[in-house]
C-alpha cells in the first residue's frame, strides 16, 4: 500500500476525532465541577452571618457545574425569586443560567467594573473567538483535503496540514485563555461571587475540580497537531510517488528516432526461382 494512502488515512481519522472532540467540549457544561455539601454547611454556617435565605438563593451554595456559556445545577438549584427568572431547563434536562458576557453593547452595563473584572471579561470574549476561529479553519481544512485526496495534489495536502496546525494553534490559544480567566476568577477577583471572598465554611465544604470536558479540548488539541503532522507527511509521500509516476511515464514514452539504413520488405530479402524466371525471360541473351 503507497505511503500517501496510510498516512491520509490515519491523518483524517485524527482530524475527525480532533474536531468531534473540540465540538463536543464546547458545547457541554462540564468544564468545571463544584459540589458543596449544603448538610454540613447549613451547621457550620450559623456562625458567618449568613442568613437562610441567602443559604437558599446565592448560587455559590450549590453544587453547580461551569462550561463556556451556562452554569448548571445538576442536583437542586437556588430558590430564590431573583436567580429563579434566570433558570431555565436545559437540553439535558438540568436547569442551568447563563454566562453574561456583555455584547450587547451597553457600556453602563460594565462602567462599574474593576481592571481585573475587564481583563477577565476580555479573555473570556476571546476565548470564545479563538475557538470559533478554529472551527472556521477545520471547515476550510475539510474541503482541501477531499480536492487534495480527489486530485491525489500535495499543495493542497500541505495547505490541509497547515490549516490544521492553524486549528491546534488557535484551539490551544483559546484553551491558555480559558486558565487565564479560571486564574482571574478564582486567584484575583474579589466579591462575593469569587473564590477569595467565599466564607470559610463555603471553602472547606466544597470540592473544585477540572470536569471531563475540559479534557476533552486539551485532547482535541492533542489530535489536531497529530493530524497537522500526519497530513504533512502525506504531503511529501504524495509528491514522492507523483514524481516516480512522473519518471515512469516519461521512460514509458521514450523518443524512438528512425534508423538511415533501409529495411527489407517481406519476400523481397531473398530471390525466389520466380524471380530469376522473369529476369531470364526479360533479357534472353543476357550472357
Amino acid at each position: 500500500m503507497p505511503c500517501s494512502a496510510v498516512t491520509l488515512s490515519l491523518a483524517t481519522i485524527a482530524a475527525v476525532v480532533s474536531t468531534a472532540l473540540l465540538a463536543i467540549a464546547f458545547s457541554t457544561d462540564n468544564w468545571v465541577r463544584i459540589d458543596v455539601k449544603r448538610t454540613r454547611l447549613a451547621e457550620k454556617i450559623r456562625d458567618e452571618n449568613i442568613t437562610p435565605e441567602e443559604l437558599q438563593s446565592n448560587p455559590i451554595y450549590y453544587s453547580r457545574t461551569e462550561g463556556l456559556f451556562r452554569i448548571c445545577f445538576p442536583n437542586d438549584r437556588p430558590k430564590g425569586k431573583a436567580i429563579q427568572a434566570q433558570l431555565y431547563l436545559s437540553p439535558t434536562e438540568t436547569y442551568c443560567m447563563n454566562i453574561d458576557y456583555y455584547l450587547s453593547g451597553d457600556e453602563n452595563s460594565t462602567a462599574d467594573f474593576t481592571p481585573d473584572e475587564h481583563t477577565k471579561l476580555y479573555m473570556g470574549r476571546g476565548m470564545i473567538c479563538l475557538f470559533i476561529l478554529a472551527f472556521v479553519f477545520v471547515f476550510i481544512a475539510f474541503w482541501t483535503g477531499v480536492a487534495g485526496c480527489w486530485r491525489r495534489s500535495s499543495g493542497n495536502i500541505t495547505a490541509t496540514a497547515i490549516l490544521m496546525l492553524l486549528t491546534c494553534l488557535f484551539s490551544a490559544g483559546g484553551m491558555g485563555l480559558w486558565h487565564g480567566v479560571e486564574y482571574y476568577e478564582t486567584e484575583k477577583l474579589t466579591g462575593s461571587n469569587y473564590f477569595k471572598d467565599w466564607p470559610q465554611p463555603l471553602k472547606d465544604h466544597s470540592m473544585y475540580y477540572l470536569d471531563w470536558s475540559f479534557y476533552l479540548s486539551w485532547l482535541s488539541v492533542g489530535f489536531s497537531l497529530v493530524s497537522a503532522i500526519l497530513f504533512a507527511g502525506a504531503a511529501t509521500c504524495l509528491s514522492r510517488e507523483n514524481d516516480k509516476m512522473a519518471y515512469a511515464q516519461n521512460q514509458y514514452f521514450m523518443t524512438v528516432y528512425p534508423q538511415k539504413q533501409p529495411g527489407y520488405a517481406y519476400g523481397y530479402a531473398y530471390p525466389t526461382p520466380y524471380a530469376y524466371a522473369a529476369q531470364s525471360q526479360q533479357y534472353p541473351y543476357n550472357y
